[in-house]
């Protein structure tokens, strides 16, 4: 019987959402809002007039901040001011599970990631670029916003939105386009912004036999039953990976590193056995950003896995299974991890950071 571990990372994953005008952002993020199913969303956005807030009318008041009824929260913003509304959608009191920050008329998406990055927030963690495009105007907008191809290269994933509004051998094309400027970016095609939720973060999972939702993040069995559903919505690849022997440091690490065109997320739990024995370690991978949370095994004495859930779109299911696989630590004597096997581990774990008075230390 495996130990329960924690099924949260430390921070409040920050999803930057980025389109041109028409490309369907703001459907793709009411979507968002709709399908939330519990989960709590902070969305940061320069003006309320698109977001579909039932039974009110708000004015985009910069500063302003509106419930909007299911536990999410909505607030115009100033980019400039961008670390301190960070700050009070993070307060533990706003209980979010995840932040979306819309960019469009807020500033270049490469600059609200340089912010997010450089955030001395520790409640925050960056949760990925979503660039929106439009199918049906794609070789268009290239035309008129001769940037694009540079927030293409940029992105950690794209959503190829409109995909019913051209023909099939277009769609191939565009999307062909696409993921040659995206570079090793995840690639989808959607309708009417229609992207599962699951693709950009963790939804909150239900109690079993009531109407409450647990906050944080779903469990690997909830989300391997979420996998047996059909879903209205763009198409996506999971790939489950567990391991009942510890991990190599070196080469989780190089496998991390090079992970392949297409994976877009990877996220849970690594053993790392002798190279640690006190603690298993958090992973939380987006495009190329990568960290790793060291927290204590329990005490009861469970099993020590090593559990990983990777997300993307046209990957190798089969390949990346291998690749993990070969990661595992043999029963050589030679391949027992070296002293300085956890170095680059390390690389990519947060400093400590002061404990805020809020948090009661």
């Amino acid at each position: 019987m495996s130990s329960s571990v924690p099924q949260q990372i430390p921070a409040i994953p920050v999803v930057v959402l980025s389109g041109f005008l028409g490309s369907g952002k703001t459907t793709l993020l009411n979507h968002l809002l709709r399908s939330a199913r519990g989960t709590r969303i902070g969305v940061m956005v320069n003006d309320f007039g698109s977001i579909e807030i039932d039974a009110m009318t708000v004015a985009g008041q910069v500063g302003s901040t509106v419930s909007l009824g299911n536990g999410c929260l909505c607030c115009a913003v100033d980019t400039s001011e961008l670390d301190t509304y960070l700050e009070t959608l993070t307060r533990p009191s706003a209980r979010l599970d995840v932040i979306v920050i819309e960019a469009s008329g807020l500033a270049e998406p490469q600059e609200l990631v340089r912010m997010i990055l450089a955030s001395d927030n520790d409640r925050v963690v960056y949760g990925g670029l979503v660039q929106v495009v439009d199918a049906a105007e794609f070789d268009a907008t290239r035309a008129r916003h001769p940037e694009t191809d540079r927030h293409l290269a940029l992105a950690d994933l794209v959503v190829v939105n409109k995909a019913d509004r051209v023909e099939a051998d277009e769609l191939r094309r565009v999307h062909g386009a696409v993921a040659a400027l995206a570079e090793r970016a995840a690639v989808v095609d959607a309708a009417y912004g229609r992207v599962d939720p699951e693709l950009l973060f963790d939804r909150a999972a239900r109690r079993e036999g009531g109407d409450d939702w647990i906050e944080g993040q779903l469990s690997f069995d909830d989300l391997r039953e979420d996998e047996h559903h059909d879903h209205p919505h763009a198409a996506y690849d999971t790939v489950s990976f567990t391991a009942d022997v510890p991990m190599h440091p070196r080469r989780l690490l190089d496998f991390l590193d090079s992970r392949p065109e297409g994976l877009y997320r990877i996220k849970g739990f690594v053993d790392f056995g002798d190279a640690d024995p006190a603690n298993h370690y958090t992973v939380h991978a987006v495009g190329r950003f990568l960290r790793f949370y060291p927290e204590p095994w329990p005490a009861d004495g469970g099993q020590r896995l090593t559990q990983l859930v990777l997300i993307g779109s046209g990957v190798d299911a089969d390949g990346l299974g291998k690749a993990l696989d070969a990661c595992r630590v043999t029963d050589s004597p030679e391949d027992a991890p070296g002293e300085h096997s956890m170095w680059g581990v390390l690389r990519y774990v947060p400093e400590p950071a002061e404990p805020s008075p809020e948090d009661g230390s």
